[in-house]
């Protein structure tokens, strides 16, 4: 089977700084430090699946504003890490689900956090971009 599964992710900015949520399962990734997002469900938009994943993980309502270029393959076969610049519009977030931590980071922390592999790439060309 060659099904390309996305999974999203949102360089979600607030005042100049980018969400980075720390993963609490599955084991192999606890610990380890991500941007929000998740897998886009069938008949779902990408950008819709965006909205869904931040409102189910960390109770906030977004805008995803523009795509990051690039595509990065994460750990599973067929999968695929696409991102999104995004806007908060409202709440706060909380790590509800898979997350244990959320820290908002200034371009000049981002090396604070254990990045996941293939986060890290994606981050570094989010903050590249103009931002929300």
């Amino acid at each position: 089977m060659n099904e390309r599964i996305v999974v999203v992710g949102a360089a979600l900015w607030h005042e100049g700084r980018i969400l980075a949520a720390r993963r609490s399962a599955p084991p192999e990734l606890a610990g380890r430090w991500e941007l929000p997002g998740g897998k886009v469900e069938e008949g779902e938009r990408p950008e819709e699946a965006l909205v869904r994943e931040l409102r189910e993980e960390l109770g906030v309502e977004a805008e995803p504003v523009e795509r990051i270029p690039g595509e990065w393959p994460l750990g599973r076969p067929g999968y695929v890490l696409q991102v999104w610049s995004a806007k908060l519009l409202s709440g706060e977030p909380a790590p509800l689900e898979d997350h244990d931590a959320l820290r908002w980071l200034r371009t000049d922390e981002l090396d604070e956090v254990d990045w996941l592999d293939q986060d890290r790439p994606a981050v570094l060309e989010a903050v590249r971009r103009p931002h929300p």
